[in-house]
């Protein structure tokens, strides 16, 4: 049996959770598109992060695939459809990484509120700003608004309410009555968009990518946002305009943003301008997923899903 990793993991794991069967590892095998096509065309599994595009000419070329080990949980990169007529079983590592990803919001929503916290370069220089400083604010006492109420919304909200945070999400494929609005933390409060993003200081988003969520947080939406709102979005780069988030922002519209993940990744040439000067902005390379833990877990799931799978047939 082959298996082919076209992005890293925990190389480790990897190994010894598939004894016995042909590995090809290579990280970076993701941006080698004929290579890929080439290991691929005689692959029993397949392990993908977000980058490698499941679908098309690759899918056609394996012919033999059985399963897809998704390192992570957005599926936007695999032909859903395809892999399920030709029988190839798709295996998310649902969970792994929530914990990292919530904690990366709750970071972001602390970091953006009291926005202290990028002075360091003028202290360092002997200057003093604390009286541009001294404004800053608290999440305590404030609502934190979640866009998409599954497992890492969830964790996100856990740590809110523990934080003092009154907690509101929009799902509309939650009945009204159902059981997840009551936590074991209190009672998280079922809106509609338009209500949750006009009442709530913090908003994050957690909804995959689909024709639906494309653009959901546009230039209206922005409109209904408190002019202190916080947005972050760790979900995908599409679901957030970000023309449109920018000019909120260099129009003072909005409070502060953070994005981990973007419409086009990495970034092609030209792309970063449109961020360029745009004030109480935090950027990362979508790594709010990404620690020495989660990768563990990640990596752990994943093999043992493509083992068991491979082991069952």
């Amino acid at each position: 049996m082959k298996v082919v990793v076209t992005e890293f993991m925990d190389e480790e794991i990897l190994r010894t959770g598939l004894p016995g069967v042909r590995l090809v590892y290579d990280p970076d095998m993701v941006d080698k598109p004929d290579a890929l096509v080439a290991e691929t065309a005689d692959a029993d599994a397949l392990i993908v992060r977000n980058r490698t595009q499941v679908k098309g000419a690759l899918l056609d070329a394996a012919g033999g695939l059985r399963c897809v080990g998704r390192l992570g949980v957005g599926l936007d990169n695999i032909d859903m459809a395809a892999c399920k007529a030709r029988e190839i079983a798709v295996y998310p590592a649902t969970g792994a990484n929530d914990i990292s990803v919530a904690e990366y919001v709750i970071a972001s929503a602390l970091l953006l509120t009291r926005g202290a916290f990028g002075a360091s370069a003028e202290l360092a220089q002997g200057r003093w700003p604390r009286q541009a400083l001294m404004n800053g604010g608290e999440i305590f006492g404030k609502r934190f608004g979640l866009v998409g109420f599954g497992a890492i919304a969830r964790q996100v909200a856990r740590r809110a309410a523990a934080l003092g945070m009154t907690v509101a999400t929009h799902d509309p494929f939650i009945a009204k009555d159902d059981a997840a609005w009551a936590q074991d933390f209190g009672r998280v409060e079922p809106l509609s968009l338009d209500a949750l993003l006009a009442s709530s200081d913090i908003v994050s988003l957690h909804v995959p990518l689909t024709d639906a969520t494309r653009g959901l947080i546009n230039e209206r939406a922005l409109s209904l946002m408190k002019p202190s709102a916080i947005l972050i979005n760790t979900a995908r780069g599409g679901v957030a305009d970000e023309h449109a988030l920018s000019r909120a922002l260099v129009e003072g519209r909005i409070g502060g943003a953070a994005l981990d993940v973007f419409e086009a990744e990495p970034f092609p040439q030209g792309y970063a301008s449109r961020f360029v000067g745009v004030p109480n902005l935090l950027l990362t390379p979508h790594i709010a997923g990404l620690t020495a833990e989660a990768n563990r877990r990640v990596s752990e799931i994943t093999v043992e899903n493509v083992r068991r799978h491979l082991l069952s047939a």
